[in-house]
C-alpha cells in the first residue's frame, strides 16, 4: 500500500528569481545615482553645502548717515591743527616779558586772557624764546577793550628783517603792515580801513614765507603782500623794543587769548633768538 506523502514533512520549494538583464540593471542603477544627486542641489542650482546652516551669518553694517553742516563725520572732524604750538598758557605770562616802553601801562592775566592796559603811549609784551623767522604763522584772538588806537600791533620777523602787523591803527580804523619800502601800514598797499568794534573778539592769523606777507582777520584775507625785491622794516620808533615778536597797543587796553605759532611744511627751520 502506498502511502501518502504529508505536505507538512517537505516544505514547498520557493520560486526562482528571475534574472535581470545587465543592460537593464546598469540603466537602472545610474537613474538612481542622477537622482541622489539632483536632492544634493538646490533651487538655485549649486550644490548644497552641509555647513551653511551651522556657519554664523555677519550682518551687514548699518549704513553711516552722511555729513551734515552741523554734524561732520567723525573721518573729517579733527582736533586742533596738528603742529600748532600754545604761546600763552592762560594763567601766566611764562615765556614772555613786559615790553620796556617808556610810559607803558600794565601787562596783567585775567580771565584765561592777556589784558595790555593803556598807556601813555605803548604798552606790550614781547616773547623771550627762539622765534621761527620764515616760513610760520601766528594765530591768535584779540579784542579792543578801550581805546582810540590800535589794540593789537603784531612785531613779528621776515628773515633778517622785522614788520607790525597794526590792527585799528591811526584812530582806530588802519589795518596793515608797517612797513613796506619805508612806508607804514597807513601808506603802503596793504593800507585798509575797516570799522573796528570795541568788545570783539577779532580772529587773526598771519603767514610769513619767502615770497608774501599775507594776514587774515575773521577768515577774511585782508592782507596778501609779495616780499621778494622789497624792503621790510619797522617804523622808526620804540616799537623796535618789541623784536623779535611781541604785541602792544598805543593809548589802548586790548585783550589776548588764544596765541599759537607754527611752523609751515617745507620750512627752512631757521629760528631768531632774542
Amino acid at each position: 500500500m502506498r502511502m501518502q506523502t504529508s505536505a507538512s514533512s517537505h516544505p514547498a520549494r520557493p520560486s526562482a528569481i528571475p534574472a535581470v538583464p545587465i543592460p537593464l540593471l546598469r540603466c537602472l542603477c545610474l537613474a538612481a545615482a542622477t537622482l541622489l544627486n539632483g536632492c544634493a542641489t538646490d533651487r538655485n542650482g549649486s550644490k548644497a553645502n552641509p555647513l551653511a546652516d551651522s556657519r554664523p551669518t555677519l550682518a551687514s553694517p548699518a549704513p553711516t548717515a552722511p555729513a551734515t553742516a552741523n554734524q561732520p563725520s567723525a573721518a573729517t572732524s579733527a582736533p586742533e591743527i596738528v603742529g600748532w604750538n600754545n604761546l600763552f598758557d592762560g594763567r601766566t605770562l611764562k615765556g614772555w616779558k613786559i615790553t620796556d616802553f617808556a610810559g607803558r601801562g600794565e601787562v596783567t592775566v585775567e580771565n584765561g586772557q592777556v589784558l595790555i592796559h593803556s598807556g601813555v603811549m605803548l604798552t606790550g609784551m614781547s616773547w623771550t624764546n627762539a622765534i621761527p623767522k620764515i616760513d610760520y604763522e601766528v594765530s591768535l584772538e584779540a579784542m579792543k577793550v578801550d581805546g582810540s588806537d590800535f589794540f593789537c600791533g603784531l612785531t613779528f620777523p621776515v628773515e633778517d628783517a622785522f614788520c607790525t602787523w597794526i590792527v585799528g591803527g591811526w584812530g582806530g580804523g588802519v589795518v596793515g603792515l608797517s612797513s613796506i619800502d619805508g612806508l607804514d601800514a597807513s601808506e603802503n598797499e596793504t593800507t585798509k580801513y575797516m570799522k573796528v568794534d570795541t568788545g570783539h573778539w577779532y580772529r587773526l592769523r598771519l603767514r610769513v614765507t619767502k615770497q608774501k606777507i599775507e594776514a587774515w582777520m575773521d577768515d577774511e584775507k585782508i592782507v596778501d603782500q609779495p616780499i621778494l625785491g622789497r624792503r621790510i622794516s619797522l617804523r622808526p620808533g620804540d616799537i623796535d623794543l618789541s623784536k623779535p615778536f611781541g604785541v602792544a597797543t598805543w593809548q589802548t587796553t586790548g585783550a589776548l587769548r588764544a596765541i599759537k605759532i607754527r611752523r609751515l611744511t617745507g620750512g627752512d627751520g631757521k629760528e631768531t633768538v632774542p
